[in-house]
């Protein structure tokens, strides 16, 4: 059977543009650090409220005693300050894509956030409370936005 060369050719293109997509698609659901601790700052502490919440936790990600001490041996009051607690988030991130990889957990801002707020082990478990899910699509949804506007082009008027 006799092949056309500008079918060969538009097989090969497809093909690479399904590639491209494909890779595209997969860079696009891996969690943006930046942006994903950017959400959760903003889902659990807006105001910077400095009085602890209900379970104790504090500061602007609102880590509770146990998990600001996993990280850091600087007291639990040091929550407070935002340089340090960017530390400790980015650690405690750190922590839970790691432990999302091994069990092939896909590590998106939805499955971080899930993790964050309902816990590591009802994110793999895929039996995470109602409450975890919506604090992750609200997560997910911040981040895909704060991501947005940080990749749009700043126009910058003539100056005349």
């Amino acid at each position: 059977m006799n092949s056309h060369p500008n079918l060969d050719a538009a097989t090969r293109m497809l093909t690479l543009c399904l590639g491209f997509c494909a890779a595209s698609a997969v860079a696009a659901a891996e969690a943006d650090r930046s942006a994903t601790l950017q959400a959760i700052y903003m889902l659990e502490n807006p105001r910077n409220l400095t009085r602890p919440g209900p379970c104790g936790e504090l500061g602007a990600y609102q880590f509770r005693p146990t998990t600001w001490h996993a990280y850091t041996n600087a007291p639990f009051a040091y929550a407070l300050d935002r340089q340090r607690s960017d530390n400790v988030a980015n650690r405690h991130f750190e922590w839970l894509k790691q432990r999302l990889e091994t069990a092939h957990v896909p590590v998106t801002t939805y499955n971080i956030a899930l993790a964050w707020n309902g816990g590591l082990k009802a994110a793999i478990s895929g039996h995470a409370p109602r409450a975890a899910r919506s604090y992750a699509e609200r997560a997910e949804n911040l981040a895909l936005e704060f991501a947005r506007s940080k990749s749009k082009p700043v126009v910058v008027a003539d100056a005349k």
